[in-house]
């Protein structure tokens, strides 16, 4: 898939802009102690924030690894963000997984708080990177 600038753009908006929604689904969902879905929207918010970003750079993983791959490759090694944002969002990474699929496990409310407020300082420096990148690109 090739877009254009303003196509990129417009999705790259799109992408945050659904990041800020599931974001607030996690704070609903922490609130209501639903810890594992609350864990589970947290990182879908970062993983939507982090797509969001790489689109402008014309990149569009289509799995979670590759996302991954590529927030570590192009945001934090290119000196976008720091190496705190790359742990943050691996952390989610793994931590969602467990959230989802482990047996067993308990997920209690100060993990939940902590993934929650990991993931919504991805979101808010993905849009405040996101916003400098269009500024430029234009």
């Amino acid at each position: 898939m090739t877009l254009n600038l303003e196509e990129k753009k417009s999705l790259s908006k799109y992408r945050l802009e659904k990041a800020k929604r599931l974001l607030e689904d996690a704070r609903l969902l922490l609130e209501k102690e639903r810890f594992e879905s609350s864990i589970n929207r947290s990182y879908y918010a970062a993983l939507t924030a982090a797509k969001g970003l790489l689109i402008l750079f014309g990149i569009d993983p289509k799995t979670h690894e590759g996302v991954k791959t590529m927030v570590g490759k192009k945001l934090i090694m290119d000196g976008y963000m720091s190496n705190e944002y790359g742990k943050w969002f691996r952390g989610l990474f793994f931590e969602r997984e467990d959230a989802d699929y482990a047996d067993f496990i308990v997920v209690d409310k100060s993990d939940t708080e902590e993934a929650y407020k990991n993931a919504l300082a991805f979101v808010e420096k993905s849009i405040e990177v996101a916003d400098r990148l269009v500024k430029e690109l234009e």
